[in-house]
């Protein structure tokens, strides 16, 4: 948000040039959530379309879709052209979208910024567990429109006649599947379907809260017999441009409860060269001092 194009596009073809970051994220809002109510922002899957075709190496993805805002064999359409223009580099970031609840829900306080963006598109929120359930059925889409040639879907919320979708992905047999969120019945859905789940780290959640999270999505992969370690541990952690020091720490903090993708997040604006201070100031030295225990 408040930034313009050709700054995101600078910011990512640096990323794409450094060999230490592994992958880029957008977000999927319509409106500013904070700073001034008339800023730009970019619709999420038209801009990482774009910043697909003109990346080489990068995974991409959203952190995370909201399923609130596109019908689930329409978002497919746009993930799988994502993916073919980007030659297979998409991770496919899902999360419930707007709910009947304050964005302090799982824990953290505060009002509810889906309202006045949902109402001024014309969206709608729904309870909890109906965005749960109507996200479950939207990853049955997705995956029934990446490997079948032909299908019908009869849910409680959705129904498709005749979906076909061609070319498929260029990953088979589709896209990962990145998961978003931190409720106990979230964890269920990501134990059960998810590649990566992914989390937002501190000054949000502190680290034991992270790591709380990630012992009750064990006991949900437990319960249905799935191997945990299937599933990668992401969090998103804000970085400081005015103390690395205090990022490394963070970084350090979150890996030590056994985060293993870590998405470092900078506040704007991103001035030149802001990628290899990434790597300088905070990748290079937390994998060293990682790699000496």
């Amino acid at each position: 948000m408040h930034v313009g194009y050709q700054d995101i596009l600078r910011v990512w073809q640096e990323a794409d040039a450094e060999p230490e970051i592994d992958d880029a994220w957008l977000w999927d809002h319509l409106m500013p959530l904070a700073g001034p109510k008339n800023g730009q922002i970019h619709e999420g899957w038209t801009l990482l379309s774009a910043l697909a075709a003109q990346t080489t190496r990068l995974r991409l993805g959203l952190l995370v879709t909201s399923n609130r805002i596109r019908e689930p064999a329409v978002l497919g359409k746009i993930a799988n052209t994502v993916d073919v223009v980007s030659d297979g580099r998409l991770v496919m970031g899902l999360g419930v979208g707007g709910t009947h609840q304050p964005a302090g829900a799982g824990g953290i306080a505060g009002p509810n910024p889906a309202v006045e963006e949902y109402e001024a598109y014309g969206l709608t929120l729904v309870p909890p567990a109906e965005g749960i359930a109507r996200l479950a059925e939207t990853i049955t889409i997705l995956r029934r429109m990446w490997t079948e040639d032909v299908f019908d879907f009869d849910g409680r919320y959705y129904r498709l006649r005749g979906t076909r979708n061609e070319p498929k992905p260029v990953q088979r047999p589709g896209p990962p599947l990145l998961i978003g969120g931190w409720g106990t019945r979230m964890l269920r859905l990501v134990a059960e379907h998810a590649d990566i789940w992914n989390i937002p780290g501190p000054p949000h959640n502190d680290v034991q809260r992270v790591a709380d999270r990630s012992r009750v999505l064990d006991g949900h992969c437990a319960a249905i017999g799935r191997d945990p370690a299937e599933i990668t541990r992401s969090v998103q952690v804000i970085v400081s441009q005015d103390d690395a020091p205090g990022s490394r720490q963070a970084v350090l903090d979150l890996a030590r409860v056994g985060m293993t993708h870590i998405v470092l997040s900078l506040r704007s604006p991103y001035p030149p060269g802001v990628t290899r201070w990434l790597v300088d100031e905070i990748i290079e030295p937390v994998r060293a001092t990682l790699s000496r225990g």
